[in-house]
């Protein structure tokens, strides 16, 4: 159940982040709430998750869902350039995550 509520908050991490920068300053409200509740079940679910599993991993694989999500979903929707580089390092870290899984 660690696991899977890890998974799922680092999921929420990329939604909090994307939030955040479509928010522009916090001046726009609907990405601002979107941002608020993310990082709110984000963070919980991780703090849920670290009752579990060692800090470190846990840390390791939230960060590196929410940042290929991030960037992944970036690249899709053009607001960062694609290129095979940017997605074979991207799947590199998703590699790197499941490896962390599997050595716990």
């Amino acid at each position: 159940m660690h696991w899977i509520a890890l998974v799922l908050s680092g999921v929420l991490e990329a939604v909090w982040a994307t939030a955040l920068g479509r928010s522009d300053g916090f001046s726009r409200l609907t990405p601002t709430v979107v941002f608020g509740l993310a990082a709110t079940g984000s963070f919980a679910g991780l703090a849920y998750a670290m009752r579990g599993l060692p800090v470190g991993t846990a840390y390791a694989v939230w960060v590196g869902i929410g940042a290929a999500l991030t960037a992944g979903y970036a690249m899709y929707s053009a607001d960062e350039p694609a290129s095979a580089a940017r997605v074979l390092l991207l799947l590199g870290l998703v590699a790197c995550v499941i490896g962390l899984k599997l050595a716990h």
